[in-house]
C-alpha cells in the first residue's frame, strides 16, 4: 500500500525543475539523431557544377552547409525573443522562459516530421528552425532552468545543484541517444526511417511542455547574501566565512566577471566548432556511421555529463572552482586534439573517453556569475551570458564549416586541432582570475591580520 507520505514525496519531486530536464533532453536527443541521418540521405547525390570534388567530398559540403545555414539561424533568430523571456522571467514569470521554448522544440520536431513523411525539401527544416528560434530556443530555455535551479539553492550548494541538473541532462541525453539509433530503424511499408523515432521525440517534449505549464513549481530559496557583488573563488570552504565578511569592490568583481565570460566565449566557440564538425566527419570515410552507430555516439558525448558530475564531486572537497575550470578545458583540449587522428570507431571512443571532465567549466561559471548578482537580475544576467555564447556561434559556425571544407583533401581533423588551441587560449584568462583571486585572498588577510 503506498502510504500518503510517499505520494507527497514523489508529487513534490515531480514539481521540481529535473523532470522537465529530462523529458526535453530525451526528446531532443532523439531529434539530434534524426536530424543527422535525414541529412545524410537527403545530401547523398548533392552535386556542386563548380567544384571538382569526389560524390563523398560533395556529400560532405552540402551537409556541413546545411549545418551551417541551420545553426546559424539557430543561434541569431532568439537574440530578442530571449532577453523578452529572460526579462519576464525576471519579473516573476520564471515559467515563462521555459514554457515558451519548449514551444519551439515541439513545432521543430513537428516540422522534421513532415519532412520525412512527404518527402520535403530539407530546407524546409530553416522554417523549423526559424519557429525554435522566435519561441527563444536554447539560449532562453537553458538560462531558465538554471535560473531556477541556482534560485532553489544556497550560494555554497549553488555549484552542486548546477552541476546536479547537468547531470541528469547528460543521462537523459545517453539514455535517448542510445536508443535513437534502433528507433530510427523501425518502419513499416507506410512509414518512412525516422517517423517513429520523431512522433516519440515530439510527444515527449509536448509532455515536458504539458509539465513545465501545469506542474512546474517556482520555489525561492531565501537569500542572505548582499545585493551587491560577492568575492569570488575561495580555495575552500574554509575560507568562505572569512571573504564573506569583506566586500570586494565593484571593479575587481567587473574584471573577473568580464574574464569569466571571455572564457567562456573561448571554450564554448572551441566545443561548439568542433562538436558541429564531429557530426558530419562521423558520415564520411573511413568511419561513415549508421543511425545505430549515430545514437551510440551521441551516447558517448553525453557519458562525459557523468563523469563531470563526478569529477565535481571529488575535486571541489580540494580545488578552488578556477581550479575546477582550468582541469575541465585541460580534458576536452586533449581529448579534441587526440579526435584529430581518428581514423577507427574505437579511435573516436578512445579520444571521447579522454573528454572526462570536459562538461565541468560552463556549469561552474555560470555559478560564479550567479553569485555577483542579486536574485533579481540572475535570470538576465545568465541570459546575457548566454547571448554572449550566441553571438561567438555567428563567427565560429561558419569558421569552423569553412574550414573543415578546405581541409577535407588533406586533412579533414585539422579542425580538431584548431579547437584545441582554442580551448589552451580560454585558460589563460581563468589563470588570470585565480591569480587576482589569491592577491584578493592575501589583501583580506593583512587587513584582518592589521586590524
Amino acid at each position: 500500500m503506498v502510504t500518503p507520505n510517499l505520494c507527497q514525496t514523489a508529487f513534490a519531486v515531480l514539481r521540481r525543475i529535473e523532470p522537465a530536464v529530462v523529458l526535453e533532453q530525451l526528446g531532443s536527443s532523439l531529434f539530434t539523431t534524426a536530424l543527422q541521418m535525414v541529412a545524410k540521405d537527403r545530401c547523398v547525390n548533392a552535386t556542386y557544377p563548380d567544384a571538382h570534388l569526389s560524390r563523398e567530398d560533395s556529400q560532405q559540403r552540402a551537409i556541413s552547409d546545411f549545418y551551417m545555414t541551420y545553426n546559424l539561424i539557430l543561434h541569431l533568430v532568439p537574440i530578442l525573443p530571449a532577453l523578452l523571456l529572460a526579462r519576464l522571467g525576471d519579473r516573476g514569470w520564471r515559467r515563462v522562459p521555459i514554457a515558451v521554448p519548449l514551444c519551439g522544440y515541439v513545432l521543430s520536431s513537428l516540422t522534421l516530421l513532415l519532412v520525412v513523411i512527404f518527402r520535403l525539401p530539407l530546407g524546409v527544416m530553416f522554417g523549423g528552425a526559424v519557429l525554435f528560434g522566435l519561441s527563444g530556443g536554447f539560449g532562453a530555455y537553458w538560462p531558465g532552468v538554471m535560473t531556477l535551479a541556482a534560485l532553489s539553492s544556497t550560494a555554497t550548494d549553488r555549484s552542486k545543484v548546477i552541476m546536479t541538473v547537468e547531470l541528469l541532462y547528460g543521462t537523459a541525453g545517453l539514455v535517448g541517444s542510445l536508443a535513437s539509433g534502433h528507433l530510427f530503424l523501425l518502419y513499416s511499408s507506410n512509414l518512412e526511417n525516422g517517423t517513429i523515432l520523431i512522433t516519440v521525440g515530439a510527444l515527449l517534449q509536448l509532455l515536458c511542455l504539458i509539465h513545465s505549464i501545469f506542474l512546474l513549481q517556482v520555489k525561492h530559496r531565501p537569500i542572505k547574501e548582499p545585493e551587491d557583488a560577492s568575492p569570488l573563488l575561495p580555495d575552500n570552504s574554509s575560507e568562505v566565512l572569512v571573504e564573506a565578511s569583506v566586500e570586494a569592490p565593484a571593479e575587481r568583481n567587473r574584471v573577473n566577471v568580464v574574464l569569466l565570460v571571455l572564457a567562456a566565449v573561448l571554450y564554448v566557440s572551441a566545443v561548439g566548432g568542433a562538436v558541429e564538425m564531429i557530426e558530419v566527419f562521423v558520415l564520411k570515410e573511413p568511419l561513415n556511421w549508421s543511425a545505430t552507430q549515430v545514437g551510440y555516439g551521441h551516447a558517448a558525448g553525453c557519458t562525459i555529463f557523468l563523469t563531470s558530475f563526478l569529477g565535481v564531486m571529488v575535486f571541489r572537497r580540494c580545488v578552488s572552482d578556477v581550479k575546477l575550470i582550468l582541469i575541465g578545458m585541460l580534458s576536452f583540449a586533449s581529448g579534441i586534439y587526440f579526435m584529430s587522428f581518428v581514423r577507427t570507431t574505437s579511435m573516436f571512443y578512445l579520444a571521447r573517453s579522454l573528454n572526462l571532465f570536459a562538461l565541468i567549466p560552463m556549469p561552474t561559471i555560470r555559478s560564479l556569475l550567479s553569485q555577483q548578482v542579486p536574485a533579481s537580475s540572475c535570470g538576465t544576467t545568465l541570459t546575457y551570458l548566454q547571448l554572449a555564447l550566441t553571438f561567438s556561434g555567428l563567427a565560429y559556425i561558419p569558421a569552423f564549416t569553412k574550414i573543415y571544407q578546405r581541409t577535407l583533401d588533406w586533412f579533414p581533423g585539422f579542425v580538431f586541432t584548431l579547437s584545441s588551441i582554442i580551448t589552451v587560449l580560454g585558460m589563460i584568462p581563468i589563470s588570470i582570475v585565480s591569480w587576482r583571486s589569491r592577491q584578493m585572498r592575501q589583501n583580506t588577510r593583512i587587513q584582518a591580520d592589521s586590524a
